[in-house]
C-alpha cells in the first residue's frame, strides 16, 4: 500500500504540472513610444511630437505638452498595417505640429503622456529655430488716445449694472469638399464652428462631452465606409471665410466612401454655446459679463452619388486617384533563386478596401504571397498613403520575365471619370539553367528523419484530444486517491491498538 500511495502522489504532481503547461498561453500587449521631431527647424516650418501605438486600437490619450515659445497648430495621423504570413500588425502614429513664435533655441522639458492607459515618458530635448524672412513693420496707430474714467464710482452709491447683448458673427457649418461623387469616391466632411477674433470674449463652448456624441450620431451615414480623423483636442486655427479672418474649431472630420448610389443626406444639427452679455458701463473689480446661451444650426446638406460607368469589373474595381510604384530587391536574377517584387499602389482613395493582384504559380514560375503593408495618412482634410503588396518569385526557366502580364490592377479614376490599368513595367531577365519546379521530398537525407517519417502515424486526431486526456487523467487520479485512502483506512484498522 505504501508503494501505491507514493505512486499516486507522484502521478498527481506530474498531472498538475502538465495541466499548467497546457493552460499557459502567451498574451499580446500594446506598446507605445514617443518620437520627437527634428532638433533644427526653420521659422516657417513645424516642429513635431508624435506617439506610436502598436498592438491595440487607439482608445484615448492625454493631451500633447505645451511648449514654451510654440503654438499648437493641428495634428495628423498615420496608420501602418502589415500582413506577414497571415498575421496582421497595425501601427498608429498621431503627430502634433507646433509653430514657433520667434527664432531662437528652446528647451523641450521632459514630459509624460498616457496612451490607452500606458504611461509613456520622453526625456525631452532642445529645438533650434532658424531665421525667418524679414517682414515690414506694422505702422503705429495715428489716432488720438482715448481714456475712460469711472467718475461715477467716486461720487455716491454705484448704480446697478445694465447688460446689453452684442451682435456676434459666429456660425456653425457642415462643410463637404464635393457636392457630387461616384460610388467609392471619397468625400471629406467637416463640422466647424467659426467666430471672429472680436467674438472670443463673447462666446464659449458648453458641455461638449454631452452634445458632440449626439451631433456626430445624427451625421453618421449608414451606406458609407468611414475613415474618421482621430482628433481629441479642439483648438482654433486661423482661416479666411468670405475674405475675412475667422477662428475655426474642428468639431468632427471624416472621409466618407459611399458603398452604393444612395445620396448622402445630412440633417441640420444644433450646437448650444455660452454667450455673454456685457455691461453697458463696465466697472472695475466686477466681471462685467452675464452668462447666457445661444444655439447655432447648420444648413442641411445632400451629396449626390453617381454609379460608375459600365465595365465588367464595375463592382470590384477600387476607386481613387492611384499611381503605381514598383520595387525589386536585386538587379541580377538566376533560376531557382527567390527574389522579392513589390507592387505599391499610392494616392488618395479607400486603401483599406484595396486588394492586390492575384497571381497563380505555374511550372515555370513559383509565386508566394503577397505580404501586405499599408501606410494611411490623414492630414489637412485629405486621406491617402500607400499600400504595398510584396511577392516572392522563383523562376524555373531562363528568359525575360513578363511581369506586365502577371501584375496589373484595374482602377477607376474619379477625377478623370474613366477606368485605368496599373500595370507592371519591369522585365527582369532570368539567367541560369532550366530547373524543375520544387516538390516536397518525403525522403530527406538525414537517416533519423527517414525512419521517423516512414514510421509516423498519419491518423487524424480530434481537436479536443487534450481535453479528453485531461479528463481521463483526472479519473485515473481520482481512482488512485480512492485506492490510497482505502489502503490507509484498512492499515489503520489492522494496526494493534
Amino acid at each position: 500500500m505504501g508503494f501505491l500511495l507514493r505512486f499516486g502522489c507522484c502521478l498527481l504532481g506530474l498531472l498538475l504540472l502538465a495541466g499548467a503547461a497546457l493552460r499557459a498561453q502567451p498574451a499580446g500587449q500594446a506598446e507605445a513610444d514617443i518620437v520627437l521631431g527634428s532638433p533644427t527647424v526653420a521659422i516657417s516650418e513645424y516642429y513635431t511630437i508624435s506617439f506610436r501605438l502598436r498592438g491595440a486600437p487607439l482608445e484615448k490619450y492625454s493631451a500633447f505638452p505645451d511648449l514654451e515659445g510654440f503654438k499648437k497648430s493641428g495634428k495628423s495621423s498615420t496608420t501602418t498595417t502589415r500582413i506577414t504570413g497571415g498575421q496582421t500588425s497595425t501601427e498608429l502614429t498621431i503627430t502634433q505640429r507646433y509653430a514657433a513664435y520667434a527664432e531662437g533655441e528652446y528647451a523641450v522639458k521632459p514630459f509624460t503622456m498616457t496612451i490607452n492607459g500606458l504611461s509613456v515618458r520622453s526625456a525631452g530635448g532642445t529645438v533650434k529655430v532658424g531665421p525667418q524672412p524679414a517682414t515690414p513693420a506694422t505702422p503705429a496707430p495715428t489716432g488720438p488716445l482715448q481714456g475712460v474714467g469711472l467718475l461715477d464710482q467716486l461720487f455716491g452709491k454705484p448704480k446697478p449694472q445694465e447688460y446689453v447683448e452684442l451682435q456676434d458673427k459666429a456660425f456653425l457649418a457642415l462643410v463637404p469638399d464635393k457636392t457630387s461623387i461616384f460610388v467609392g469616391e471619397g468625400v471629406h466632411v467637416g463640422l466647424y464652428f467659426y467666430l471672429t477674433p472680436a467674438d472670443q470674449g463673447l462666446l464659449n463652448f458648453y458641455d461638449l462631452t454631452r452634445q458632440l456624441p449626439e451631433i456626430i450620431k445624427n451625421l453618421r451615414q449608414p451606406t458609407v465606409w468611414e475613415e474618421a480623423f482621430n482628433e481629441q483636442e479642439i483648438l482654433p486655427e486661423t482661416v479666411l471665410a468670405g475674405g475675412k479672418p475667422y477662428l475655426r474649431y474642428r468639431l468632427y472630420e471624416a472621409e466618407l466612401y459611399p458603398l452604393n448610389a444612395q445620396p448622402l443626406t445630412f440633417p441640420a444639427v444644433a450646437l448650444q454655446m455660452i454667450k455673454y452679455r456685457v455691461a453697458k458701463k463696465p466697472a472695475e473689480g466686477l466681471d462685467n459679463r452675464l452668462e447666457g446661451y445661444k444655439t447655432y444650426l447648420t444648413q442641411p446638406r445632400t451629396i449626390a452619388v453617381k454609379p460608375l460607368p459600365p465595365h465588367p469589373l464595375r463592382d470590384q474595381v477600387p476607386v481613387g486617384e492611384y499611381r503605381l510604384r514598383e520595387t525589386i530587391d536585386r538587379t541580377a536574377f538566376r533560376t531557382g533563386e527567390a527574389f522579392r517584387y513589390g507592387f505599391v499602389v499610392e494616392g488618395e482613395g479607400n486603401l483599406a478596401s484595396l486588394v492586390g493582384p492575384a497571381v497563380a504559380s505555374s511550372p515555370t514560375l513559383e509565386v508566394y504571397g503577397p505580404e501586405v503593408e499599408q501606410n494611411l495618412t490623414r492630414q489637412g482634410g485629405r486621406v491617402g498613403g500607400s499600400k504595398q503588396f510584396s511577392y516572392r518569385l522563383v523562376a524555373r526557366q531562363p528568359s525575360v520575365l513578363p511581369l506586365d502580364t502577371l501584375f496589373s490592377l484595374v482602377v477607376f479614376n474619379p477625377a478623370l471619370a474613366r477606368y485605368d490599368t496599373l500595370r507592371a513595367e519591369l522585365h527582369p531577365r532570368i539567367g541560369g539553367p532550366a530547373q524543375r519546379a520544387s516538390t516536397f521530398d518525403s525522403l530527406p537525407g538525414d537517416a533519423f528523419y527517414q525512419d521517423v517519417l516512414n514510421s509516423a502515424d498519419n491518423t487524424l486526431h480530434p481537436l479536443n484530444e487534450y481535453k479528453d486526456v485531461r479528463r481521463y487523467a483526472n479519473m485515473v487520479l481520482a481512482a488512485l486517491l480512492a485506492l490510497a485512502a482505502f489502503g490507509w483506512w484498512r492499515a489503520r484498522r489492522q494496526s494493534p491498538k
